[in-house]
């Protein structure tokens, strides 16, 4: 299944990165930890058994890391990323994933790839934790995208 040429749209991949760091599980365990501290918090701020300068520095603390997970780091590698402004063509093929733009192709063998995700406008297709591409579902015309979904959960398998 080939795509047709696409661009990405900066809104779409923000929320795509969101998707991606939401999921890791060191994010998770962390964010969980943060909104527990947060209630804390304020339980004993309201129980006064802990100042008001205690209570603001927790809240505090939750509204940097909130913003840095929810705004700053999708928006920061949005930016540092070329791919991301590239008009590019997908081809999921019997033996590989293609991606190719005006300069050229590259292809990688499905097992390449340590597994895949889907999140709302994208599939996500993960070489380890860390490493991963996005191909947005748009670029396939409607019918196709159960295909491609059927594909990546045959050749990668989903998280």
């Amino acid at each position: 299944m080939t795509s047709q040429f696409f661009t990405y749209n900066k809104g779409k991949v923000i929320q795509a990165l969101r998707y991606h760091f939401i999921s890791r599980r060191e994010i998770k365990v962390m964010m969980i930890l943060v909104n527990v501290f947060a209630i804390v918090s304020a339980s004993l701020y309201f129980l006064k058994k802990i100042s008001p300068l205690a209570f603001l520095v927790s809240s505090i603390l939750w509204f940097v890391l909130m913003i840095a997970f929810w705004y700053l780091l999708p928006i920061t590698i949005y930016k540092k990323s070329a791919t991301f402004k590239d008009k590019l063509k997908a081809t999921f093929g019997k033996n590989d994933f293609t991606i190719e733009n005006e300069r050229g192709s590259r292809s990688w063998p499905w097992n390449a790839f340590s597994t895949s995700m889907e999140s709302p406008h994208f599939f996500h297709l993960y070489f380890n934790s860390r490493s991963f591409f996005i191909v947005p579902k748009e670029a396939f015309p409607e019918e196709e995208v159960n295909a491609v979904r059927k594909m990546l959960a045959t050749k990668i398998g989903y998280r």
